[in-house]
């Protein structure tokens, strides 16, 4: 019996390597199959018990940040892969994976089903804060990790950078922190030679904010704009039609957008049983021209009650949905075009211009790439640093009072103005780094007098290091006060937690930058602590 297990075990493997999907690839504002140039449409279901999707970010929307990842589950992939497939689903999405897990079954059962997959990047404990939004070493640590551990797989079509992260007239300021995560997932994915594979953004049905944001993650320099656009939209409820959802404007709006767009959330549950009569108008010819198909939310039924499948009692409990959701799938024949014959006419959009009341982030420069080698030397070479003994709960208060001194300006090199596209170099540094930089600016502006290195005994003087020829250049691009742009290009190199997290102790993880408007707010900087390592949470100061 054992020996038959092995060889079953074997067969399986080799069936599964000889039937590895045919990558998805992009052309125009369409996916295509690319082998025979068909059109391809999502029918797609989300696969997550709950971890950031309907309409949350960073935290679950029960407030927890820890998350149970669907494609490490092998038993339970066995149960629910089949099931999907049997509702004619050929994309799943998932919001949070630990990529230091094991997933070969579930990719191959995947791949064995014909299902393909968009994976965020993020988990609910390491993602981009719409309210203190940063982009830094280890979220951009958390994304490379990732794309590493789907890069094998040709099921796997791309990535979220964010989800819903601006969803509101005031968090606007957020976007130009995702935008920098596409820019840097895509140059991750082109420096390590993987195979194509796309990274986008997934955005609300906010009407005060989906036109600004659609052209935004759309216009200029191409290489952070967005590969595809996703749509998480419920205004379809119950038997309503084209023109009652709001369908045939959505149609409007993106019939000229230059990438490919599609939901990627549907399925309002105000109206129950959810009978899904959305399905048949979604995959018609009113639609395939502009949207590439949907992803229902959301496979497991949890408290939010959008539940395909209820799977609490350890078995899999098909819902009514479940049915009513089969039942439209199958009646679907989404009629595309062949690459082939399609030739892309439409072009990137022009970005939002910045306004208070309506927009305010530039679309360049934008907030610069995570680099860790930058922030250890900035922090080696320092007279003045926060005290290891510094909890990180009295960060605050510091920041706040450093960053009043001089008006501001010894803050200057980790400011954020997403408004003004201004950045200081050190900005996507860790919370000790930071802070530590601050102190050291003052500490120098008062001629290393030693009560300028006090702050009430937070704050220390240390040993420099003098610099080496690779930190000398770094830091000379950087400028004495942290203003200049670094043009050295981390990406591809090791990212790691940064000399100050580990060599004080006193920092748990790397801090959002200090966003601002056109002023410090003194007293009130908020930020976050971010851990060092995929899968910590996030700590709210």
């Amino acid at each position: 019996m054992r020996a038959a297990s092995l060889f079953a075990t074997v067969g399986l493997l080799a069936s599964t390597v000889l039937a590895d999907l045919d990558p998805i690839v992009i052309k125009g504002s369409k996916f295509f199959y690319k082998t025979n140039g068909t059109e391809f449409f999502v029918q797609g279901i989300a696969y997550q018990q709950e971890a950031g999707g309907n309409g949350t970010t960073g935290a679950s929307a029960s407030g927890a940040t820890t998350y149970v990842d669907p494609l490490a589950d092998a038993a339970r992939c066995q149960v629910d892969i089949p099931l999907m497939k049997k509702a004619n689903t050929n994309v799943i999405r998932v919001y949070a994976v630990d990529p230091t897990k094991d997933h070969t079954t579930c990719m191959q059962l995947l791949q064995a089903n014909g299902i393909y997959v968009f994976a965020d990047l993020g988990n609910p404990g390491v993602s981009i804060n719409r309210d203190t939004p940063a982009w830094n070493g280890p979220l951009l640590q958390r994304y490379e990790q990732v794309i590493d551990m789907f890069s094998t797989y040709t099921n796997v079509i791309g990535f979220f950078a964010g989800n819903e992260v601006t969803n509101s007239l005031n968090t606007t300021s957020a976007s130009a922190f995702v935008r920098a995560a596409v820019r840097d997932s895509k140059a991750y994915i082109k420096s390590k030679n993987y195979r194509q594979m796309y990274v986008g953004y997934a955005t609300s049905d906010d009407a005060n904010v989906r036109e600004n944001m659609a052209n935004y993650f759309n216009c200029g320099d191409q290489s952070s704009a967005i590969d595809f656009w996703g749509y998480n939209i419920y205004s379809w409820c119950g038997d309503s039609s084209f023109t009652q959802s709001g369908y045939d404007q959505r149609v409007k709006e993106f019939s000229t957008y230059s990438v490919p767009s599609f939901f990627a959330e549907y399925g309002c549950n105000t109206v129950q049983p959810r009978k899904f009569t959305e399905v048949g108008t979604i995959f018609s010819s009113n639609m395939t021209g502009t949207f590439s198909g949907g992803i229902v939310y959301m496979y497991f039924q949890e408290a939010n009650n959008y539940g395909l499948v209820d799977v609490s009692s350890g078995t899999a409990s098909q819902l009514p949905d479940y049915g009513y959701l089969s039942s439209q799938m199958g009646k679907i024949a989404p009629t595309g075009v062949n690459s082939a014959s399609y030739t892309a006419t439409n072009s990137p959009t022009s970005c939002p211009a910045v306004a208070t009341a309506t927009w305010a982030a530039k679309a360049s420069p934008l907030p610069p790439t995570p680099n860790t080698d930058l922030c250890s030397c900035m922090y080696n070479s320092l007279s003045c640093a926060v005290k290891s003994s510094v909890t990180t709960d009295n960060y605050d208060s510091l920041f706040g009072t450093v960053c009043g001194y001089g008006g501001g300006s010894v803050c200057a090199g980790i400011k954020t103005n997403p408004s003004t596209g201004t950045y200081g170099a050190y900005s996507m540094c860790n919370s000790t780094e930071m802070l530590s930089f601050a102190m050291d600016q003052y500490y120098k502006s008062q001629q290393n007098s030693a009560s300028a290195c006090s702050f009430n005994g937070a704050a220390a003087v240390k040993a420099s290091v003098a610099a080496g020829s690779s930190c000398a250049s770094l830091m000379s691009q950087a400028g004495p006060s942290g203003t200049g742009v670094v043009s050295s290009n981390p990406i591809g190199a090791a990212v790691g937690s940064g000399a100050a997290a580990s060599g004080t102790g006193s920092a748990k993880g790397a801090a959002t930058s200090i966003t601002t408007p056109d002023h410090f707010i003194i007293g009130m900087l908020a930020y976050i602590t971010v851990a060092g390592v995929a899968g910590a949470s996030f700590i709210l100061l």
